[in-house]
């Protein structure tokens, strides 16, 4: 692996927290996640606002994913009419070590990855 992708839990909390801290110390718009899976799977970091798309189904885990995460919560919906799914704001006033843990739990909860995915930050 390189320092911009990881396929372990562990690594890739590591790689998520370390993209996050970049991301603020730069102060970039955002920063994107991606699995190496087939079909759309990313989710955005930008300040405290996360950013991901989620079909239904996926939507449904996430809501349950947040019951956990008191820190975190969903700030808007957007069903745009020409696409499948909805864009989800949620807001995250928290550390990056937590963000970090979050998008893990959602590339494995919501995404519904496996435990050796292979995670990507495609932009810092």
């Amino acid at each position: 692996m390189t320092r911009f992708c990881a396929d372990s839990e562990s690594d890739r909390k590591a790689l998520f927290a370390d993209a996050i801290a970049a991301h603020r110390a730069r102060e970039s718009r955002f920063c994107t996640f991606e699995a190496d899976t087939e079909g759309p799977t990313w989710m955005q970091v930008g300040g405290n606002t996360m950013n991901l798309d989620c079909t239904d189904e996926e939507l449904y885990r996430l809501e349950g994913l947040l019951d956990e995460f008191a820190a975190f919560s969903i700030e808007e919906l957007t069903r745009p009419e020409n696409a499948e799914g909805t864009n989800v704001r949620i807001q995250a006033y928290t550390d990056e070590e937590r963000l970090a843990e979050f998008v893990e739990r959602c590339f494995r909860t919501v995404y519904e990855q496996p435990t050796g995915y292979v995670a990507w930050v495609t932009e810092v």
